[in-house]
């Protein structure tokens, strides 16, 4: 029961992640949190954290980590296929489609109908991350007494170094963690 739970709720995020896979971010905590309650939120946060240094779509990385948390093996064959047959079939038939039809005007105003939406959905995954990451909280729960101090120097930090320096993205997740890392030991070692 639970692995067919497991495949629906991922069938659904395959279906509606429409632009990617940090637009499935959203949903796959809504799926996985909100609804079913197989995770917490801070277990999904790190979760997220890991599907995003690993390479490869974040979706299917995600789709995979709950698999394995949840149901171990089986869970991340039924959660990665869950995820990945919507996009397969969908990209099946759109394709015929557009080659079919792609000189219609109507085709070109539907695909740019959607870039809002895609937008959207990504700076809500990029929000509730930030959020998380920033006050271990969701929007409506936050209390700005409760922000952490250490990640929220090392976010202005790296945001500066990013866009005053031009360094690259990777650099900055590197040094990010290692910087976080020797501080909490720091203040570990202190505390």
């Amino acid at each position: 029961m639970l692995l067919l739970k497991l495949f629906f709720a991922f069938i659904q995020v395959g279906l509606f992640s429409v632009g990617g896979g940090y637009a499935a971010i959203p949903l796959i905590q809504e799926q996985i949190v909100n609804i079913h309650g197989l995770m917490t939120m801070e277990e999904f946060s790190d979760l997220i954290t890991v599907a995003e240094m690993t390479p490869g779509p974040i979706s299917i990385n995600s789709a995979t980590f709950v698999g394995m948390r949840i149901a171990g093996i089986p869970g991340v064959l039924i959660c990665t296929v869950g995820c990945i047959i919507p996009s397969f079939i969908i990209c099946l038939t759109l394709a015929h489609f557009y080659y079919k039809y792609r000189t219609v005007s109507g085709v070109q105003v539907v695909l740019g109908s959607l870039r809002p939406a895609v937008v959207a959905l990504i700076a809500s995954a990029g929000a509730s991350i930030l959020m998380l990451g920033l006050f271990q909280a969701e929007l409506p729960d936050i209390v700005l007494r409760d922000i952490r101090i250490v990640e929220l120097v090392i976010f202005a930090g790296a945001l500066v170094i990013l866009r005053k320096f031009k360094a690259s993205a990777i650099a900055i997740i590197f040094g990010s963690g290692v910087v976080g890392t020797v501080v909490y030991t720091l203040m570990g070692a202190v505390g």
